[in-house]
């Protein structure tokens, strides 16, 4: 398949279906002596993400703010034959302390990094310890500067892969640039969330970059599934996503997928020989999404004003700033 992100190209399919587990999409696919790192592996999409990729082989290390929650996981794939390790290590993306710690710590070639890990819809404007808007600072910022800093253990691997895990919600919000951490204008939860996860997209094509080091980098939407990232979200709002009855009680909807379906995409993009030489794309329900203007009613599809390649190379250039002190560190 080819890695040409221009409209002027079909776009790219696989046999899978938004149904598809993770699972299914490694079936048959040897991980073995592969090494992959996946953020925020501890629970939801991230955890079936972490169970896909070890079950083909891979030795996957969870990062996470809470190792303990893994170990769960880490004793069912003992179990598992023919299943890679899984390993649990300590990090704080909104910290980017932490992650240059981290990143310190890696020793050896890198062949998948998935930016799982997130956070959505604060309730209140809360600052990172550098200063950036808390949801922008976890969903962005930190992957950023992980990728960044683990940029010479993917060199080291020769055709690694990272993989942004986006939203649909990136659709409504192009990223703001003159007040990205809302220190002028009105905090809202959800035009901050919708603008990280637009930085998300941005960073995917902003990698373009890399191509020579034979690193790829696409970013996807895993759909509507129910998982710890709807912590934040009071009842009326819940009611009004219609994940939750008069009666308080968590219902989830048919349109929703499972963690398992949910992890789908991320683990094709991460693993699967059918996304080889691909870079730069957004994919959703296992296949490339159609570019769509934000305002659009239909459901799905990948807003233009994510893909605009100077914009992408702007907020690199933003990102770079912020965490040029950790190359010292």
């Amino acid at each position: 398949m080819s890695s040409n992100s221009s409209s002027s190209r079909p776009l790219l399919t696989t046999p899978y279906s938004a149904r598809t587990t993770a699972l299914e999409v490694v079936d048959g696919i040897d991980l073995s002596g592969r090494r992959a790192l996946v953020t925020g592996g501890a629970s939801g999409i991230g955890t079936e993400t972490v169970r896909a990729l070890a079950t083909a082989g891979a030795e996957v290390t969870v990062a996470t703010r809470r190792p303990a929650l893994v170990e769960p996981l880490v004793n069912e794939m003992r179990l598992v034959s023919g299943a890679g390790s899984v390993l649990a290590a300590e990090i704080d993306l909104a910290d980017l302390s932490s992650v240059a710690s981290f990143a310190q710590s890696w020793q050896g070639p890198l062949d998948m990094l998935v930016a799982n890990a997130g956070i959505m819809a604060l309730p209140a404007r809360v600052l990172s310890q550098q200063g950036w808007e808390m949801q922008l600072a976890t969903n962005f910022l930190g992957h950023f500067a992980l990728t960044d800093l683990l940029h010479p253990a993917m060199r080291e691997a020769q055709g690694a892969r990272v993989v942004v895990v986006s939203s649909g919600a990136h659709r409504s919000k192009p990223f703001n640039f003159d007040d990205p951490h809302f220190a002028r204008r009105p905090y809202d939860p959800w035009v901050s969330y919708g603008e990280s996860k637009t930085a998300g997209v941005m960073f995917a094509v902003g990698a373009s970059r890399w191509a020579e080091d034979g690193i790829l980098v696409n970013s996807m939407n895993p759909g509507f599934i129910m998982t710890k990232l709807q912590r934040h979200l009071d009842d009326s709002t819940m009611r009004s996503l219609g994940v939750m009855d008069d009666q308080g009680r968590v219902i989830t909807p048919p349109h929703f997928k499972t963690p398992a379906q949910g992890a789908a995409t991320s683990v094709l993009l991460a693993a699967s020989p059918l996304l080889s030489g691909v870079s730069g794309t957004y994919f959703e329900d296992n296949q490339e999404a159609r570019v769509v203007q934000g305002d659009e009613d239909k459901p799905g599809g990948v807003a233009a004003h994510a893909l605009d390649k100077q914009s992408a190379a702007r907020l690199w250039d933003y990102a770079s700033e912020a965490i040029q002190h950790l190359e010292a560190l």
